[in-house]
């Protein structure tokens, strides 16, 4: 079975190097490079292993920790030039499965990288979890029980509300058309019924956003559509 990890450091030359080593034993890499990119992918996809670095954009490597480990046990070695005792005390006690500090011989990189994922398949019998969910500043999409966390409260979504939230989330960045969202939603071919997709925006924000008027998370794009912010 082909393993597959995620590497999370905002060391881009260090990502590919670590991509091209683990390539060389058949395991596939995904990379992010900031902690917010890392953490939306771990929700979304099935890893055998994730690399995480501590000091990061955005989320720091102990918050991203933490976040994963609300959700899932999949092994994660910290790799960081933080060589302090205290901080790998706290990256253990958080739920890092290991430790690893810069800078560091690939070989034993590897070697340890292929150690975590054997122990993890073998305690699995060879499956890996699949955690279906999005995780953003203050808002939590778990999208197999079509739940909503806003802080810490659950917010009661309808259907459309739910799918229309989902599809720009999963597209965080991307500006979509209304019509756009129209036929992903709707499964159908566009009506041109704008008012109807603004009627279900606006009931959305006044659901998930702190201030419905000023939005955190779905921007409007004058004349064209909508935008999941990406700085969320």
């Amino acid at each position: 079975m082909q393993s597959n990890i995620l590497i999370i450091d905002d060391d881009i030359e260090l990502c590919r190097l670590l991509k091209k080593c683990v390539d060389k034993e058949h395991i596939t890499a995904d990379l992010a490079h900031t902690g917010t990119e890392g953490l939306n992918l771990a929700a979304q996809g099935n890893y055998h292993l994730i690399v995480l670095d501590i000091m990061l954009p955005g989320l720091d490597g102990f918050q991203v920790l933490e976040k994963i480990r609300d959700m899932s046990s999949v092994p994660v070695l910290m790799l960081t030039a933080k060589t302090a005792s205290s901080d790998k005390v706290n990256g253990l006690r958080s739920g890092a499965d290991d430790y690893l500090t810069k800078p560091f011989d690939v070989d034993e990189f590897t070697a340890r990288v292929l150690s975590l994922i054997r122990r993890y398949t073998t305690l699995n019998n060879g499956s890996i979890e699949k955690a279906n969910r999005l995780i953003f500043q203050g808002l939590r999409i778990d999208i197999d029980n079509r739940i909503i966390t806003v802080g810490e409260e659950p917010v009661e979504l309808y259907a459309k509300e739910f799918n229309i939230l989902c599809y720009l989330a999963r597209n965080q960045g991307k500006i979509l058309t209304k019509q756009q969202i129209y036929e992903e939603v709707w499964q159908e071919q566009y009506a041109y019924d704008d008012n109807n997709i603004m009627g279900y925006i606006s009931k959305l924000r006044k659901s998930i956003e702190p201030d419905p008027n000023n939005p955190t998370y779905i921007q409007t794009v004058k004349g064209v559509g909508y935008r999941f912010s990406r700085d969320v």
